[in-house]
């Protein structure tokens, strides 16, 4: 399907000519080719969903296909199909592969994978060879062949002078390094969040610091050099003041948080159920609070799923043994959305899956105006609904969602001249 009749849906499209209007859009080949009050019948599928929200397609920042190397958890097209049923249509993909994404040709691999599909990959180069730290990877050449950004993915840079080589390499051709900020010493063989609830389970904490020393680090490079930097999945309340501080001082920053650590807290790790196993970890109640604060004044511009799959056998073992990581993709809009209700607007939200994201990758901002290549996200704020096992598209099922009551769900998109609905809602458009 690539043609499509939207009727009375609310457009969500700050600076774009349509924002906060209810109006039918009509979209053809991709295309949308004409926008009003009310359309007239054609020949083209309707769609009529109450509550039904318009607004520029959103893109994931974080995101793990295991390809190549262990295609067997996810592979390109299923992630990307994985993507759009989370309302995406361009998800950048991390280099932490087997091998490693550190050059060109490891970009145009993927780029070869996903051609053909609605939703754009953006390949992230790996910042240094192997991921190793020891030296810095061929980011022109990456960047010349299609790498959005650069990072070690969650293997942060321990040596200090790459960091800042890296920064400064950067600004040479208009690059994006992604930190993660997390030092490898503090959180060394932790396990979960460092408070009340480790010491009463029994497992080793990763301290709050951990977090803080390496964002101070990277911080003050940036601020050194005066490059750009993204720094993804912050998790503390220490993180969230630190980058509130670098933005009031003008640098060129931005930050991620994952969905997930919006909702859900150390708490869920009462019965060692692995699924809820990340890094960052889940923390408590103080941090998250200071993360949704966060969220609502725009100091963290980006949520992101990090979508990570893992297989059973990576999964359903002893805490200390099992891989941390869940898969976001499916759920990311659905579990921000329920964690930041009742603090800010749809527009506001929404801003964190679009405009930010952008800006954090430096890709263009697409708006919803007659004549433009249709590039939007389907999706209803007030939607209530349960996340089932059979809600799940990526090839891995590592999530504890499956049963949760959600508010707010993804419909569809339309990208690359391709519509593509719900199973419930495809059926009702014929």
């Amino acid at each position: 399907m690539n043609t499509l009749l939207l009727r009375q849906v609310t457009v969500i499209d700050p600076g774009g000519p349509h924002h906060d209007e209810v109006l039918d859009v009509l979209i053809t080949n991709g295309r949308i080719e004409k926008i009003g009050k009310r359309i007239p019948k054609s020949d083209a599928p309707e769609l009529r969903v109450q509550g039904l929200h318009l607004s520029p397609g959103w893109v994931e920042t974080r995101a793990h296909f295991r390809d190549p190397g262990e295609e067997y958890k996810q592979g390109v097209t299923n992630g990307l199909d994985a993507a759009a049923a989370g309302g995406f249509t361009q998800v950048a993909v991390l280099p932490s592969t087997e091998p490693v994404m550190d050059s060109r040709s490891g970009v145009e691999y993927l780029l070869r994978k996903a051609q053909g599909h609605s939703v754009r990959i953006l390949p992230i180069g790996a910042l240094t060879k192997g991921l190793k730290g020891d030296q810095l990877a061929e980011h022109f050449d990456m960047r010349q062949a299609g790498a959005v950004a650069f990072c070690d993915d969650q293997h942060p840079v321990r040596n200090s002078r790459l960091m800042l080589l890296a920064l400064q390499y950067a600004m040479n051709f208009d690059g994006r390094v992604i930190s993660f900020p997390m030092d490898p010493d503090l959180a060394a063989h932790g396990q979960m969040h460092e408070g009340h609830m480790n010491v009463r389970l029994g497992m080793r904490g990763i301290p709050a610091v951990a977090e803080a020393m390496q964002l101070s680090r990277d911080l003050a490079l940036l601020e050194y050099t005066g490059s750009r930097m993204h720094v993804a999945t912050i998790s503390t309340a220490e993180s969230v003041e630190l980058i509130r501080q670098a933005k009031a001082k003008k640098l060129r920053v931005t930050a991620s948080v994952a969905a997930h650590n919006l909702l859900l807290d150390d708490g869920c790790l009462r019965g060692f159920d692995t699924l809820y196993k990340v890094m960052p970890p889940l923390r408590d109640l103080e941090h998250i609070e200071a993360l949704r604060e966060g969220v609502k004044d725009g100091t963290i511009d980006t949520i992101t799923s990090d979508h990570r799959p893992e297989d059973v056998e990576h999964k359903r073992l002893e805490f200390p043994q099992a891989a941390a990581g869940i898969i976001g993709l499916e759920t990311a809009y659905a579990v921000a959305n329920t964690a930041m209700k009742s603090r800010m607007s749809v527009r506001k939200l929404v801003e964190r899956f679009c405009q930010g994201p952008r800006t954090a990758l430096g890709l263009p901002i697409p708006h919803i105006a007659e004549g433009s290549e249709a590039e939007i996200t389907m999706f209803s704020p007030e939607h209530e609904w349960t996340f089932t096992e059979a809600d799940i598209v990526s090839r891995s099922k590592n999530t504890p969602f499956v049963g949760y009551h959600l508010t707010g769900k993804v419909f569809g998109i339309v990208a690359q001249g391709q519509v593509r609905l719900t199973g419930a809602l495809h059926a009702e458009a014929q």
